[in-house]
């Protein structure tokens, strides 16, 4: 069988699930029927083996035997490409894994889709690690790892630690004021910092110490047990921070430590547009979304935007999620490639006869292991559960949940695990809204939601027992545009089927839809608020005094808000489905005031009758009627007016002329002459 250009190997595992070739043919859309293999991997190792030997690439539905048929390729047909997906554990090991058909033939297309490679960057160790603690561990940690890196021992507030009998590493005393960095480029700065004295007889004791003293390192081996260097410690590449009252821990921590030399690769997990942020602008703050969410710190303001370290960027992709405009993107894989996997998913499972599917979003790593162990143990997956993987759950945004649903989803779960511990935040806050958005187009509570139950019986548990939700049309739009395209696709075909659907659906603070509400009596048109906006949700006229608003492009940042000179303008989160909000509406328009000179509009008419009743006549530059009516000139007239009247309210009188040696001296002998 073939999908797209793979060739599909599928296998029934020594026939521990039913596999039927006709009709997963049929499913897949390659119109015959499918050799269904029973030991690909013992007894019919040949058979993949001539697969790869034809040279085109290959998808192999295990994996459980990857590391085998990866083996077999290497030495068979090197440049084959070979991929696997798992339908064992996820689909054929159920107690509906009879009806498990058209969801497997979902997971073959999705697993058949081309990933492209995300960018890298590459972080170099030399070896050069701190070891920082308060007693003798941190001292005999250092000693275990000298033999294969370039140890340092840094005690903090040591008491009664007993000297080495042979200094054969470097030790000193401080403690760590500030920390920043990453493998390979660790900076530290350190109080009371002093080296070890070499005379030290019952106790160690150490020189006089010094503040602020600064130092580089590759690895940190943080055995203090106290407040961890960095936020989100887990996460930081070249830290460990292990509880030095566990011995397994920090037997783990020194192994783990010893192989962190050399070059290594780390993904580039977000691809940042700074022309589409809507930080900052003219000193003023606005959406500090991506801020809010970072659990390590890697984004800081820079200037009108925000800065995104990539090497202290652990990938969680809480930014992304909750960017409104698509300024930070998730690039593991890229954002149209999970867009399409999800379609493919969806629409394969529906041609071949599925119903009702729900979406259970989970990573390779806990979702991996909570499903496998459901489906060994337990009761596996039921047959409409469509497990999705992604890099990390906490890239799913709003987007994501309301594709799903707009492509027949009755229910999205998100499978959350222990490395998600603290970093939930703007997930929630995307479910959050996402859950609004349903329950006001009438389609119920508890759409979309988390599972973080550790236990897989419970997982289990609460996906067997999903409530019954009413279908609504799929649609199968293509999910082409920027994010915020795609959400207001999905979001227009989910009004379009919705139970009680509404012309306008309020959202809660912070959405990143709705439009601005004008006080028009208040407003002079000033225009402060259109320079501001980074989205050009708000708009001018060449030819008038006018400020138009387009509700699709605004995001609710509130720059214009905190521009505004008058404050007259108010956010207002909500959607608009109808018609008209697809556009730019006026705002505010005023009669233009043409120049008494040239003619040629220049201003607002009630600005400029305000400006002249406020300062004709009763500011000095203005005081006579001819310098009054240069309020009433274009810019360019009121320059050739005042240069023509010969009038500089700025002119400081002739210059002096300039003195010469020569007439000090002439003064000098008038002077005299005087005299």
């Amino acid at each position: 069988m073939k999908i797209g250009n793979r060739k599909v190997l599928v296998c029934d595992c020594a026939h521990s699930m039913r596999l039927d070739g006709a009709a997963l043919g049929k499913a897949c859309g390659d119109g015959g029927a499918v050799t269904v293999h029973t030991q690909l991997c013992r007894g019919q190792l040949d058979r993949f083996e001539a697969a790869a030997a034809n040279g085109e690439p290959l998808l192999v539905a295990c994996t459980q035997e990857a590391p085998l048929f990866g083996e077999v390729a290497a030495g068979t047909a090197p440049d084959t490409p070979v991929g696997f997906t798992n339908i064992r554990e996820r689909a054929g090991w159920s107690d509906e894994g009879a009806d498990a058909l058209p969801k497997i033939a979902a997971l073959l297309a999705e697993a058949a889709l081309p990933i492209p490679p995300a960018g890298a960057l590459s972080l170099n160790s030399q070896g050069v690690c701190l070891v920082y603690g308060t007693d003798e561990r941190a001292i005999e940690a250092g000693r275990e790892l000298a033999g294969h890196l370039d140890v340092t021992v840094l005690l903090a507030a040591p008491k009664e630690v007993e000297p080495p009998r042979v200094m054969d590493i470097a030790l000193f005393r401080g403690r760590i004021r500030s920390a920043r960095g990453w493998v390979g480029a660790f900076e530290i700065v350190v109080d009371d910092y002093a080296p070890a004295l070499p005379s030290s007889r019952g106790a160690l004791a150490f020189e006089p110490v010094r503040q602020g003293a600064s130092a580089r390192c590759d690895l940190i081996l943080d055995l203090t047990g106290g407040t961890p260097l960095f936020p989100a410690h887990g996460k930081r590449d070249g830290y460990l921070r292990p509880d030095p009252n566990s011995p397994a821990q920090v037997a783990k921590a020194l192994r783990d430590i010893a192989d962190l030399v050399g070059v290594f690769e780390k993904p580039r997990y977000v691809d940042y547009k700074a022309d589409l942020c809507a930080h900052s602008r003219n000193r003023k703050t606005g959406c500090t979304r991506c801020l809010d969410v970072c659990p390590t710190g890697a984004i800081a303001p820079a200037g009108d935007t925000v800065a995104i370290d990539p090497h202290v960027c652990a990938g969680c992709g809480s930014c992304a999620a909750v960017c409104p405009t698509g300024a930070a993107t998730y690039a593991l894989p890229p954002q149209v490639t999970v867009h399409e996997r999800l379609r493919t998913l969806l629409s394969t499972y529906a041609g071949a006869g599925g119903s009702a599917p729900v979406l259970l979003i989970h990573d390779p790593r806990h979702g991996d292991a909570v499903i496998g162990m459901m489906a060994r143990h337990g009761r596996g997956l039921p047959a409409r559960v469509l497990p999705f993987a992604l890099n990390e759950v906490t890239q799913a945004g709003f987007d994501l949940f309301a594709l799903a649903l707009a492509y027949g989803c009755t229910h999205v779960r998100v499978l959350t695990g222990p490395d998600n511990a603290g970093e939930t935040a703007g997930l929630a806050s995307q479910i959050g809204l996402a859950e609004t958005a349903l329950s006001g187009l009438g389609y119920g509570t508890g759409r979309v939601s988390t599972i973080d139950a550790p236990d897989p019986d419970a997982v289990a548990t609460e996906l067997w027992n999903l409530p019954p939700a009413a279908p609504h049309r799929a649609g199968m739009f293509l999910p082409m545009g920027s994010k915020r395209t795609v959400t207001m696709l999905a979001l227009r075909h989910l009004h379009a089927v919705a139970p009680a659907p509404v012309e306008v659906l309020p959202l809660p603070p912070g959405a990143p839809f709705g439009r601005v509400a004008v006080d028009a009596a208040g407003c002079t048109l000033c225009l402060s608020c259109v320079g501001a906006c980074p989205t050009g949700a708000l708009l001018d006229n060449a030819d008038a005094p006018r400020l138009s608003f387009a509700q699709d492009a605004c995001v609710q940042c509130g720059l214009c808000k905190a521009t505004c000179p008058e404050a007259v303008i108010t956010l207002v989160p909500e959607m608009d489905f109808r018609d008209g909000a697809r556009g730019a509406v006026v705002m505010k328009e005023e009669e233009p005031f043409h120049c008494v000179s040239c003619g040629k509009p220049f201003a607002a008419k009630s600005s400029i009758d305000r400006i002249a009743a406020a300062l004709a006549g009763k500011h000095w530059m203005f005081a006579t009627p001819e310098a009054a009516n240069r309020i009433r000139m274009c810019g360019d007239c009121r320059v050739r007016d005042q240069a023509a009247r010969g009038d500089a309210p700025f002119a400081l009188g002739r210059p002096p002329a300039p003195r010469t040696t020569d007439d000090d001296l002439r003064d000098r002998e008038a002077g005299r002459k005087a005299r």
